[in-house]
């Protein structure tokens, strides 16, 4: 059989492929190389695998109850002992110049091979899917393995998981009148051996937690079929449920809701949303974007465009009355009419207090049009050129 070192196979009642030698520290030979190549080679040389770390490596040779894997450029590991009869399942399918990941065990043990774990690397790598199917809402159809009070036992490449009762669909829930967890269970155990459309919603390597849902995959389905029936464009009534401070929400249906976001409010500046709607006011929205299951909505397209209008009675140059609505970073927001407003630049004066001051909110002044630009829905106004003047 195998020696742990270089031994040669002495049995020879297995069939076995030789084993390889494992790797020695070479002497290295005193070369004077310049400076700069040796610190390019030391650069270059990767770091030998730790413990813990998923390395990849061609099986070499296959002994009894050992495998041995090179693992280049740092040497030969080896599964054997516990970590083979955990995987022995996996490692009887396995050729010479099959290509491996395995968990390094042992990064040098005291025949020098690399120890590896086949299991561990397995698991690290199924938990990492596990992951990642949580994070895509991956739909898998998986059997039901035993049931319990509290739900289902469901297994998954080898792990068991759980699916609790209150995840289950409406048409797999058990609908017992009186609650008791004896008929509950009874009801349970009528799903096992049945396959169920579920969607992984944990999953926690350090906890060996799997649950999954499948109550979370039929509202999904159930939501989508219900967005499916909305089209760009419409306009339908809905209830107000919330308002926040970057819109406000609109109930279309039972288990469906729209955003309408501040600036689809009103074409006027809007500063609270709870000034304007409250929860339960009915509404007529306008539905401008079904995406990502998300649908959002729009309230001042359905008013006339203010820009329209004032299209037909301003221009460039002209001198208007204005009132001052805002002030902000770059200057004065002022109103010539509800809905078109226009930006007075702060560097007309000489500094933000004075602009505060010549134009208090509220007050009405005389401005100069600077820019008028109604289709992209813009407009500058000069407090200074009318003074000039």
């Amino acid at each position: 059989m195998f020696g742990l070192g270089k031994s040669a196979v002495a049995e020879p009642e297995v069939a076995t492929t030789p084993a390889p030698e494992k790797t020695e520290k070479k002497e290295v030979e005193t070369v004077q190389h310049p400076a700069g190549s040796m610190q390019r080679y030391v650069a270059d040389t990767p770091e030998a695998p730790q413990a813990g770390e998923i390395v990849e490596g061609t099986v070499a040779a296959i002994g009894r109850a050992r495998v041995y894997i090179d693992i280049l450029p740092f040497g030969t590991g080896l599964i054997y002992g516990r970590e083979f009869m955990n995987a022995r399942d996996i490692l009887r399918k396995v050729s010479p110049g099959d290509t491996i990941a395995a968990k390094v065990v042992d990064p040098e043990n005291e025949d020098g091979y690399i120890e590896l774990s086949l299991k561990e690397a397995r698991q690290a790598l199924i938990w990492a899917d596990a992951e990642e199917a949580v994070k895509k809402g991956t739909i898998m159809s998986l059997e039901v393995k035993e049931a319990n009070k509290g739900g289902l036992i469901i297994d998954w490449q080898g792990i068991q998981g759980f699916l609790p009762a209150s995840q289950l669909s409406s048409e797999h829930y058990p609908r017992v009148t009186d609650g008791d967890k004896d008929k509950i269970l009874t009801a349970l155990n009528e799903l096992i051996g049945t396959h169920l459309s579920v969607v992984m919603i944990t999953a926690d390597q350090k906890e060996h937690k799997l649950i999954f849902s499948e109550k979370g995959l039929q509202e999904k389905e159930e939501k989508e079929e219900k967005i499916n029936k909305y089209e760009v464009g419409s306009v339908v009534s809905g209830e107000v449920t919330g308002a926040v401070d970057f819109g406000v929400f609109v109930k279309l249906e039972p288990g469906l809701e729209g955003l309408v976001h501040i600036s689809e409010l009103d074409w006027g500046l809007v500063e609270d949303t709870k000034t304007l709607y409250k929860v339960g006011d009915p509404v007529e929205v306008k539905i401008i974007e079904v995406k990502d299951d998300k649908i959002s909505l729009s309230i001042k397209q359905l008013k006339e465009n203010p820009w329209t209008t004032a299209a037909k009675k301003f221009k460039k140059d002209d001198i208007v009355d204005a009132v001052v609505i805002k002030y902000n970073k770059h200057g004065a927001l002022a109103s010539i009419e509800e809905g078109v407003a226009g930006l007075v630049h702060v560097s007309e004066f000489e500094s933000e207090e004075e602009l505060k001051s010549t134009l208090s909110l509220g007050g009405v002044h005389k401005f100069k049009i600077t820019l008028f630009e109604p289709n992209e829905q813009k407009m500058t106004l000069s407090f200074k050129e009318v003074d000039a003047k």
